[in-house]
């Protein structure tokens, strides 16, 4: 029963006007407030606007602080933008929302059943049920995946419903996501961002948790491995992607490998991950692309995401990808204008969950009907597998064209009608949002998760909704300005709270470390490398900028030996900042970014904060004691992040990459360091320089009582073995980590990589400061490049 208005929520709600024959989600039609909702909203009423606002900057802070953004692409240019969040969760009864799941799972089961006979015995279309030219012509159709039988039997594992409530307040699809679908991972930091917005509320709200819903997928995933050395990943196009946080997200979440195709080879009919312990097998494969690009051996010849032979290994019986390739085809628009028909052919009875109405025009009944009502139509490619809210220049909506690409609808329908559909344009109800400080009706949409288990498809629990901006339906998509909100799902009794952690039976058994794939390691190692070096540079900057502000020239002897020690190192003196300095560090947040799954939140933000403060230096420092204090600034920030990092993150391989590389660059960059300024024609100050950039002023002044000389720097700087900035404490931190890392010994005897690193150590160890010649350090440099060649031909190629 809905319930009457009280004095508090009546003012709360005193701008909530929807229009009249739309469904709105927090009123019925006579203006009463829906008894799931009644809570809430008298919580709302309490609270002040500066409360709310309150509130609503925790959780933006939560997502901001947890990374969370969205990619948007056009004109050539990607850029990171802020998640959008509506604070506002759409909320929607248990009682009601058992309806909707059992819809859910009989279209699940329904579009298993249509893909099996799309890539099977295709009845559908000899029988008449599907025209053949929609999937024969449909490029989501891949021919070489025809006849081939899924490893376990099952084409879809997980899928996404977007749905919509028409004006009567029944619930329809207005599309089938089957390819890859995007969004569980979003849900989840949508349901924390707002569980923090409302923390003292969501408790004791009787809101349905999704944990078990995930648990459930990632147990019947690790499930489908059927015991074997194979292992279970997701598979992503890659960090350029708009949804790459999501995977990252879900790769930590769940505890898969995040690979991409570059990571992968198929041998002998397995599909195999480049590690740095060799080639290890994977079994099942959670796709995250498009399945044209997953192999241009067979599929499209021009992708360079792909992994030759991949579908090879699917057909061998290797292989379990979810969801299978080819499933895109189901996302078909045209489709929806069968699928009734099929489901009383392949279930026995109607869709429990109708999808939006829609009419292929290649029928001459369906044509004279979308011609005749144009008005209320949408009129678009039938091929398509957009959405009927995303319209563009190839999509009419009541009878007019977005762009001016045609003149006329119906002369459209004359030409193409094989190629066009007709769909009922989309009323979609409405939910609150909060803007301006008052809630305000706006239209919503809600994606609906389905995962198979061994006991069949469950739903989540939830999901996200898209909120438009304006009233505006068509205006959903978050690159049109539309946000997104968390989706309650009330009980009206106490839900217990679950986690995704699930008690294991029997005796603890410590699991294995698992498995580094070699980009990632590729990754780390130069993050490592690139952060060292753009330090290095900070500190040589610091030294230049102060000796300049010391005697206020722009030229003194050893200003100028300094800059041209700093040029040849690469950096452009133009510029109080080089650019050389954001050049690295954009080059630490790539390689970071490529490996988010292994990265901690605090270290991804610090870094990202190091290269935002970069950014808003260069160009706005004066040359001498401004730089200097800004290159101070710069350096403490760095030191933060690589505290971070090394002090927290698990001593596994993926860390030794790293301080592998940091130790390289370091001891690469104290060499060139030394070579220049103790040398022996270097002008009076250099060895102080020295000192100063190698961070070992007062241990100098601890350890030698005279003032700098040659062979005190020199020893301090390249033969102390307890000083982290000298070079052969390096050599010892490389020598190591490398004697840690998979092969290092190979039946008894050391590793060509080990013996490199053991010799290029003691042939510095044995030496003396005078022995140590700028020749001798410039030869040493290249011997640690030939040492990082052979760690690349080891284990990162």
């Amino acid at each position: 029963m809905a319930s009457a208005l009280p004095d508090s929520s009546r003012d709360l709600l005193r701008d909530y006007h929807p229009h009249p024959g739309v469904a709105d989600e927090l009123l019925t039609g006579s203006g009463e407030l829906r008894p799931v909702w009644s809570r809430l909203i008298s919580f709302l009423s309490r609270l002040s606007d500066d409360e709310v606002l309150h509130r609503f900057a925790h959780g933006d802070q939560y997502l901001r602080d947890a990374g969370v953004f969205f990619r948007q692409n056009g004109g050539g240019i990607s850029t990171e933008r802020d998640w959008p969040l509506s604070h506002v969760p759409v909320l929607i009864a248990e009682s009601e929302w058992d309806s909707l799941k059992a819809g859910i799972v009989q279209r699940a089961e329904l579009l298993e059943q249509v893909m099996a006979d799309l890539y099977g015995p295709g009845r559908l279309v000899s029988d008449g049920l599907l025209p053949p030219q929609l999937i024969a012509r449909n490029p989501e159709w891949l021919r070489p995946l025809v006849g081939v039988t899924p490893r376990g039997g099952h084409f879809l594992h997980m899928l996404a419903f977007e749905v919509g409530r028409s004006p009567d307040g029944s619930w329809f699809v207005l599309g089938d996501r089957t390819q890859a679908p995007s969004g569980a991972g979003f849900a989840l930091e949508n349901r924390v961002a707002t569980s923090r917005v409302f923390s003292d509320f969501f408790a004791h709200a009787n809101v349905q948790r999704l944990a078990g819903f995930f648990r459930g997928f990632r147990d019947a995933m690790n499930g489908m491995t059927g015991g074997s050395d194979g292992r279970v990943a997701i598979l992503t196009p890659g960090s350029h992607t708009d949804t790459y946080y999501e995977h990252a997200y879900i790769a930590r979440y769940l505890g898969f490998l995040l690979l991409e195709c570059e990571d992968l080879k198929v041998d002998h009919g397995q599909l195999m991950v480049r590690t740095i312990s060799g080639p290890r097998p994977i079994s099942v494969l959670w796709r995250r692309l498009d399945a044209a690009f997953a192999d241009p051996l067979e599929l499209d010849a021009r992708s360079q995401l792909g992994t030759p032979g991949m579908v090879g290994a699917i057909r061998a019986g290797t292989l379990t990808m979810a969801n299978a390739l080819g499933s895109g085809v189901l996302e078909t628009r045209a489709l929806l204008a069968f699928l009734p028909a099929i489901a009383r052919k392949l279930l026995g009875g109607p869709l429990l969950l109708p999808n939006i109405a829609t009419w292929w025009c290649g029928q001459p009944t369906e044509l004279a009907h979308v011609k005749a009502q144009t008005a209320q139509m949408m009129v678009g490619p039938a091929l398509s597998t957009s959405l009927p809210f995303e319209i563009d220049d190839t999509t009419a909506l009541g009878g007019a064209f977005r762009g001016e690409a045609r003149s006329s609808v119906e002369a459209w329908l004359d030409e193409e009608a094989p190629n066009l559909v007709g769909q009922q344009a989309v009323t979609l109800s409405t939910t609150p949002a909060w803007e301006d400080g008052r809630l305000v009706p706006r239209p919503m949409t809600v994606r609906v998760f389905a995962a198979r288990t061994p006991q069949g498809w469950t739903v989540m629990p939830g999901g996200y909704a898209r909120i438009g901006r304006t009233e505006d339906a068509t205006a959903l998509a978050m690159r049109n300005g539309g946000s997104v909100a968390d989706v309650w799902i009330v009980s009206d009794h106490a839900v217990a709270t679950d986690s995704l952690a699930h008690p294991a039976p029997g005796a603890y058994v410590r699991r294995s470390q698992g498995t580094l794939p070699s980009r990632a390691a590729d990754n780390l190692f130069w993050l490592g490398r690139y952060m060292e070096r753009g330090e290095g540079l900070m500190r040589q900057m610091r030294c230049y900028h102060l000796r300049m502000a010391e005697t206020g020239l722009e030229s003194t002897p050893l200003l100028d030996h300094l800059g041209e020690h700093l040029t040849r190192s690469g950096a452009d003196l133009e510029h109080p900042i080089p650019p050389q300095i954001n050049e690295q560090v954009e080059a630490a947040v790539g390689c970071a970014g490529k490996v988010r799954d292994r990265f901690s939140i605090d270290g991804w933000l610090a870094l990202r904060d190091l290269a935002k403060t970069v950014r808003w230096m260069e160009g706005s420092v004066q040359p001498g004691d401004d730089a200097a204090r800004a290159m101070s600034v710069l350096l403490r920030k760095t030191a933060g992040f690589t505290g971070l990092v090394h002090e927290n993150m698990y001593r596994f391989f993926g860390w030794r990459f790293l301080s592998i590389g940091r130790a390289l660059e370091r001891a690469d960059r104290m060499c060139v360091t030394l070579a220049g300024l103790a040398a022996p024609d270097a002008p009076e100050g250099s060895l102080d320089v020295a000192v100063e950039i190698g961070d070992s002023v007062m241990t100098h002044k601890r350890r030698f009582s005279v003032e700098t000389n040659r062979n005190t720097v020199i020893d301090l700087l390249a033969l102390d073995s307890l000083n982290p900035r000298s070079v052969l404490f390096q050599l010892s931190e490389v020598k190591d980590q490398i004697a840690m890392l998979p092969n290092s010994v190979i039946q008894g005897e050391m590793s060509p990589l080990s013996r490199q690193v053991l010799q290029l150590h003691t042939d510095l160890a044995v030496l003396t400061p005078d022995q140590v010649t700028p020749r001798r350090l410039l030869r040493m440099r290249v011997r640690l490049a030939e040492l990082s060649d052979g760690l690349t031909a080891a284990y990162l190629t």
